[in-house]
């Protein structure tokens, strides 16, 4: 009878076994499906912006601001693969320009550093145009996201300068107690200044990317004169508001804990490898900083006890308010592209309702959110290897070339050369 027994059961065991590893699969793939969001959807950038012959010139002259962005089709649609991408790799097969460093002294004893980049043939206008170009946090000129980009404007007949955030350059000492911050503009300002004065006919662009985006919206509405020769300006990825974004930093949904204490992490190193310069030869003032570093685990903690005493600020609450660009950027009145992705995991969805209420208000913004790209990946391909340029190398581009023509091509009454009346007279 036993041998019977064992022949009732066994056939029933692989039986068994095949429906553990089918559920097992089914759950590796439902995790995969989910994780890499792959049910998602392509669709092209939500777009909020008012109905204006410049806006429609330049939704028909910037096919990539109407079209579909398509993300490589395996891992593409998850901003979290996106955004570790670009952090870890940055760029796939990332050129490298050739530039001139350039050292400006500032009024308080610091140095100001920029890369400059020729164009590499003429404009499609035949004007001479230059992208200042302001990078992402702890960021430089050496970084492949912005050789790449620098490198595909360069291609376009584009001059490109490129501020080095003060303290970013790895071999490169500070001149004095203090390194850039959330949104310090004395920097990008004196590049923009430097190149308005050797190139007198020179018109600007003005392209600032994460961190960089929120330097460049506040240093354009600091003061009207900064708006002065610029065509347009490009953001992308920033989020607008720091005050609202900590209190963002500190939740666990989409990871922004986790990501916060990498970003935490950047920073200390950038500050350890400043301490001298930055925290004199006292030892008990560098003491009492260092522990207070070595101890924090998110950017607000480094921020409250180092980055807002670089300028004095009494409070974390009020460095947050007078450095976000949101308190300025509705004063800026040139064309204005304001870029963020959905899937971001750096930048929460509440942080959106700025931009997407600017442009609602404003004729001159335009607003595109993607659904994918996470945070400065924006990486296009087919199914699993991503092409060298990507959608926001292309955008950019992309609108400052129809901006550029729309300058070349519009009556001088548009223009603003001329006065309302004088124009009135033409009209007639």
């Amino acid at each position: 009878t036993d041998s019977t027994d064992v022949n009732t059961i066994s056939p029933e065991l692989p039986a068994m076994f095949d429906g553990m590893k089918l559920a097992a699969v089914a759950t590796v793939l439902y995790i995969i499906v989910r994780c890499l969001n792959l049910k998602s959807p392509t669709a092209p950038p939500d777009l909020t912006y008012q109905d204006t012959p410049l806006n429609r010139f330049l939704l028909k002259s910037c096919p990539q601001l109407t079209k579909e962005y398509i993300p490589p089709l395996l891992w593409g649609k998850s901003g979290h693969l996106q955004t570790a991408l670009y952090g870890k790799l940055g760029r796939v097969s990332s050129p490298h320009p050739k530039g001139i460093r350039k050292y400006l002294p500032m009024q308080d004893g610091a140095t100001a550093t920029f890369d400059l980049f020729e164009p590499l043939g003429d404009h499609r206008t035949g004007d001479d145009i230059t992208m200042v170009i302001c990078p992402g946090i702890g960021n430089h000129s050496e970084k492949q996201y912005i050789r790449t980009f620098v490198d595909h404007a360069q291609n376009d007949g584009y001059r490109c300068a490129v501020l080095n955030h003060l303290g970013a350059l790895p071999n490169m000492e500070l001149t004095s107690p203090r390194m850039f911050t959330y949104g310090c503009t004395w920097e990008f300002g004196a590049m923009v200044g430097y190149i308005k004065r050797a190139y007198p006919q020179t018109q600007l662009i003005v392209i600032g990317f994460s961190l960089g985006g929120n330097i460049v919206c506040k240093y354009l509405g600091e003061n009207r004169v900064n708006q002065e020769r610029v065509l347009c300006c490009v953001s992308v990825c920033q989020g607008y508001c720091a005050l609202r974004a900590q209190e963002t930093f500190l939740q666990w949904d989409q990871f922004r804990r986790f990501y916060n204490f990498l970003m935490a992490d950047n920073m200390k190193k950038i500050i350890l490898s400043h301490r001298h310069s930055l925290f004199g030869s006292s030892f008990k003032m560098m003491d009492a900083n260092l522990s207070r570093l070595y101890t924090a685990t998110s950017l607000m903690q480094i921020d409250d006890n180092i980055m807002r005493k670089f300028h004095g600020h009494s409070s974390l609450k009020e460095y947050y308010e007078k450095e976000s660009c949101v308190h300025y950027i509705h004063n800026v009145n040139v064309p204005l592209l304001l870029v963020n992705a959905a899937d971001d995991p750096l930048v929460h969805d509440s942080l959106l309702s700025v931009p997407r209420t600017l442009a609602a208000k404003k004729p001159n913004v335009i607003f595109a959110l993607t659904l994918h790209g996470g945070h400065l990946g924006f990486f296009e391909g087919a199914v699993l290897f991503p092409q060298p340029l990507t959608w926001m190398d292309k955008v950019i581009v992309g609108y400052a070339n129809a901006m550029c023509q729309w300058e070349k091509q519009k009556p001088p009454c548009q223009s603003g050369e001329m006065s309302e009346s004088a124009c009135e007279g033409a009209k007639a």
